[in-house]
């Protein structure tokens, strides 16, 4: 990848009873484009006295993303939508003016082994669009764009490239694009990308400028026309970005605004419970304290 600009490792983080892998925010670049936060979950392997947990908490000003490489999880959010989100689907979640998630193993796999991977990720909204009217989607595996260049495999997961779309809503230009390979290659697609970019490396390695990265690490491009490298064999390689938005992003906690009232006003209306409720969900997560990560 041409012109680095920044290298991230992955940090532990806890998000209750599970530990996930911290890409971003970091404190030498807090956004790649509208990305705000992205969180690699496991691979970990659960016995069957052990579940993902992650009781109901709210969100503004921002959508979610869920990829999974491994498991199942089910979604349940204020919005009434309950539904499973297995390998290779899609789950995008609005939170706009605020709406509350929980994500749990399926009752049916909460007695027996099982595996977790996967990856999600916070996309910041438009400044016109964080107070909008929450919502949901979920789209199938089948349902994404893919295409083969090279002996190279490549799908658009949201967004628009390489002259695709996918059926994400997004609501601002970005890309978030995976590519597998079986045979070493090199690959030049910065003609492909616009606004800032990043790389990040799942499985095996690239090779840029006479220095090779491996894996859990994110590659952060100083000219996104620029970005070239080479993928060692067996490797699978996500590269995530879009346009930047010219107002500052704040975040707090589960909250992302261009306004920090506004973050404000969420942390008051999630102590006092006047977001809305999950249905047949009764935990309530108490708004953390020191609170962390806010500029």
């Amino acid at each position: 990848m041409s012109n680095i600009a920044v290298i991230i490792a992955e940090r532990a983080a806890n998000i209750g009873n599970f530990l996930v892998g911290r890409l971003l925010p970091f404190r030498e670049k807090r956004t790649v484009g509208p990305f705000a936060f992205i969180d690699h979950m496991g691979p970990v392997a659960l016995k069957q006295h052990q579940n993902l947990d992650v009781p109901p908490h709210p969100h503004i000003g921002l959508s979610t993303l869920t990829y999974l490489f491994e498991g199942s999880m089910m979604h349940r959010d204020s919005l009434g939508t309950e539904i499973e989100i297995q390998p290779g689907a899609v789950n995008w979640m609005t939170a706009g003016k605020g709406i509350v998630h929980s994500e749990r193993t399926p009752d049916y796999l909460r007695k027996s082994d099982k595996t977790l991977h996967g990856l999600q990720i916070w996309v910041a909204l438009p400044k016109h669009l964080e107070d909008c009217e929450p919502s949901f989607s979920h789209i199938e595996k089948n349902d994404l764009p893919v295409w083969n260049t090279q002996n190279v495999h490549f799908k658009l997961i949201a967004g628009s490239a390489f002259g695709k779309t996918s059926p994400v809503p997004v609501h601002s230009p970005l890309y978030f694009i995976e590519i597998k390979n079986k045979e070493a290659c090199t690959l030049n697609i910065g003609a492909n990308l616009y606004g800032e970019s990043a790389l990040y490396i799942l499985n095996g390695a690239i090779r840029s400028n006479g220095h090779e990265y491996g894996e859990k690490q994110i590659l952060i491009a100083k000219d996104t026309k620029l970005c070239s490298f080479e993928m060692t064999e067996n490797s699978t390689v996500y590269i995530f970005g879009g346009e930047p938005f010219p107002e500052e992003r704040y975040i707090e906690w589960n909250f992302v605004s261009s306004n920090k009232s506004k973050i404000e006003k969420a942390k008051e209306d999630w102590t006092n419970q006047l977001f809305p409720k999950v249905p047949n969900e009764t935990d309530f997560v108490p708004l953390p304290s020191p609170p962390k990560g806010f500029k």
